[in-house]
């Protein structure tokens, strides 16, 4: 690594306690990679969603990306973060997920719409709206498009698949697209 990637790569060390998965790969271009450290970390870490909200953005984003690193790195902390494991697997088998908390099923729907229609109806904006507000909304979107992006690097690099993980989707092997019944690829 050149002086600057070094830098980077001490810092994001420091903050995130190693480098690992995508800043392995956008350590090649020190600017991006400062940049998308910096959305990732204010996505992660900062933002004005609760931890709940911000771990389950993670993963519905990679589930629409179908990115099983950022999944298997995410899963625990969501699920100990409070999202029910009844709904974390629901978004794993693409199903609907149900929560008990009123908020947390607008931020779901909310969620869900803008990654499935790419578009949300003026209805759930409005729920959504009323229990997160304008920055929440903001920080939102701001959080699924980081992690959008973190899905994308994740699989055009093949960043490592965690073996010694179970795959978490029933419809994904390595970097393909199967049958969900293991046949094999879909054509």
């Amino acid at each position: 690594m050149n002086p600057r990637q070094q830098e980077l790569a001490a810092r994001i060390a420091g903050r995130r306690g190693a480098v690992r998965g995508p800043f392995r790969v956008w350590l090649h271009s020190p600017e991006m990679c400062e940049r998308a450290e910096s959305l990732g970390a204010f996505a992660r870490f900062d933002c004005a969603l609760p931890r709940h909200l911000r771990e389950l953005t993670l993963l519905m984003a990679a589930r629409n990306w179908d990115a099983q690193y950022s999944w298997n790195a995410h899963v625990r902390q969501a699920i100990e973060a409070g999202i029910p494991e009844t709904a974390v697997k629901a978004v794993a088998e693409k199903r609907e997920a149900v929560f008990d908390d009123d908020a947390d099923q607008a931020f779901y729907q909310f969620c869900r719409e803008v990654l499935e229609n790419h578009f949300v109806s003026d209805e759930t904006f409005a729920r959504a709206l009323e229990h997160f507000g304008p920055k929440g909304l903001v920080d939102t979107i701001g959080a699924l498009g980081n992690f959008t992006m973190l899905g994308m690097c994740l699989n055009t690099f093949q960043v490592d698949l965690q073996a010694d993980r179970e795959p978490p989707f029933p419809d994904i092997r390595g970097y393909e697209r199967v049958v969900p019944d293991g046949d094999g690829p879909r054509p």
